[in-house]
């Protein structure tokens, strides 16, 4: 048995890029930070904030969501699992990449204490536990002018 399973919260780090290919599909990709606190040793050393930088993929339904609805500086809960990829550039060089091919995204608010869907509950703030559940928004729900869904409207 194995496992292929990646679970971030970060913000984001640039507007997502946007690709349609010729049968109506399309693929999102943006930049996800997610950061470890600095802190202080018992004798006395600084350990530094650490940065890691993510690079997002999503396709399909979840690619229009990104594009609607992500920005740069968003907090998101990405699901998904990691991809490594290869490829030659114009230069003629191989390059490898890793991705994070997302499977679900969701706003995050730590001042929630969970988010929802109509089947199953995923994880709740760590820093909340004030026992409010939000609910998906469907598209089809949402006025004019809105607020974005907690959740996916899929």
């Amino acid at each position: 048995m194995s496992l292929n399973k990646v679970i971030l919260i970060g913000r984001v780090g640039k507007d997502p890029e946007i690709r349609y290919f010729d049968s109506n599909s399309a693929v999102a990709g943006f930049s996800l930070a997610t950061s470890e606190r600095g802190y202080k040793l018992a004798n006395g050393t600084e350990v530094p904030e650490r940065t890691e930088w993510h690079t997002i993929v999503a396709y399909r339904e979840l690619a229009l969501f990104t594009e609607k609805w992500i920005k740069k500086g968003n907090l998101l809960y990405v699901e998904g699992k990691i991809r490594y990829r290869t490829y030659v550039d114009n230069t003629g060089i191989r390059r490898q990449v890793t991705e994070i091919m997302a499977e679900k995204i969701n706003f995050f608010d730590s001042g929630n204490a969970s988010y929802r869907d109509e089947n199953r509950a995923t994880p709740a703030s760590p820093q909340s536990n004030s026992g409010h559940t939000s609910a998906p928004v469907h598209e089809t729900e949402r006025e004019e002018g809105a607020e974005p869904p907690s959740e996916l409207p899929f």
